[in-house]
């Protein structure tokens, strides 16, 4: 009962400070927000979309929960916590046709310090190319196909302090046009040593803007119908954009930390440029180090909000590994189901 209190109370304290500027803040950028709002000020979206069952299952409350090969995206300080060579790989069944995938391989470098290598990619089955003559179809198809190629490294600065930091190439394409770039993301994680609290802080998608080049944009135009010429090449230009910067804070407890009954709660604040601020709770339930249950709710989303998952650990010798299941119900556009598989070699 005293860490449930001393948890609300680290959680309440800050909100209660900023009260009067996160009012300010959403009367103008929120979803009701007035006279604009910033949904749809940035592209990329596909790096939003969370890496992972279990912390899918917590709702995406894990940035200070983050202590596996998923933290390359929730906060790359808590790969440091991967001590041993590890790979994981996750599917998502995301919303319409398209395929989320995440794969990513991780090898300790010193004492206390890992580094990792990932890809995640998003996909789309073939779309048929319409035009206001042919509404239903020419014939023809396309597909997008988004993906990250990411490196990182992190490491303990002290025992309680970690750092992160991870440097992507981002590429946005479909049809034959694309638009590719760099960003990069840094987390920093602290174990307050108090009732089992951590805290977590993380930057994401920090780049330069992105703009679509590709053989699409490229055309033929008279200069003047009435002169006698041939046809000049041009090319027409994409407005460039930003990729979606996130901020994210969480904190974590051991609520129970037993043999056989452990409880983690955790619970996450978010920041984007380009939709509303959220607010992600969750918790996971494990018995006996092997059987997991987990359950969150994501505030501030049109779509997702109630989640939950299962999972299944294993440890023999030199070999360990897990699987973890999670399920996310969209208030409209059906369910998203999330398979992950990771591996631990060495003890």
């Amino acid at each position: 009962m005293k860490k449930i209190f001393i948890l609300i109370l680290v959680l309440t304290l800050p909100l209660a400070f900023n009260s009067s500027y996160a009012v300010d803040d959403l009367s103008g950028f929120g979803a009701s927000g007035g006279e604009f709002s910033k949904v749809g000020a940035a592209g990329g979206q596909f790096l939003k979309i969370g890496v992972g069952a279990r912390a899918n299952a917590m709702g995406g409350a894990y940035g200070a929960v983050a202590n596996d090969l998923s933290s390359i995206f929730w906060n790359p300080a808590g790969l440091a916590e991967v001590s041993t060579m590890s790979a994981e790989f996750a599917y998502t069944q995301w919303l319409a046709t398209y395929d989320h995938g995440f794969g990513a391989l991780a090898l300790p470098v010193g004492d206390g310090y890992t580094a990792a290598v990932s890809i995640v990619n998003l996909t789309s089955g073939d779309i048929p190319v319409t035009t206001v003559d042919k509404p239903e179809g020419t014939g023809s198809y396309y597909q997008v196909s988004d993906i990250a190629v990411a490196a990182s490294f992190s490491g303990f600065l002290t025992d309680q302090f970690s750092f992160g930091v991870t440097v992507k190439y981002v590429q946005n394409a479909f049809s034959s046009v694309s638009a590719s770039g760099f960003a990069f993301d840094i987390g920093t994680k602290y174990d307050t040593g108090i009732q089992g609290i951590k805290l977590g802080f993380s930057m994401h998608n920090l780049s330069t803007q992105l703009s679509y080049d590709g053989t699409d944009l490229r055309t033929s135009k008279k200069y003047e119908e009435s002169l006698d010429m041939a046809p000049l090449d041009a090319t027409y230009l994409a407005y460039p954009y930003n990729l979606p910067i996130v901020f994210r804070a969480g904190i974590s407890s051991e609520i129970i930390n037993q043999e056989e009954h452990k409880l983690l709660a955790a619970v996450d604040f978010v920041t984007l440029t380009d939709v509303p601020e959220q607010l992600s709770i969750g918790a996971e339930y494990v018995w006996n180090d092997f059987l997991s249950f987990r359950a969150g709710y994501m505030f501030g989303q049109s779509q997702l909000g109630l989640s939950g998952g299962i999972g299944l650990k294993y440890f023999g010798g030199a070999f360990g590994g897990s699987v973890d299941y999670s399920i996310n119900p969209t208030v409209n556009l059906g369910l998203v189901n999330r398979l992950t598989v990771s591996m631990y070699f060495g003890s």
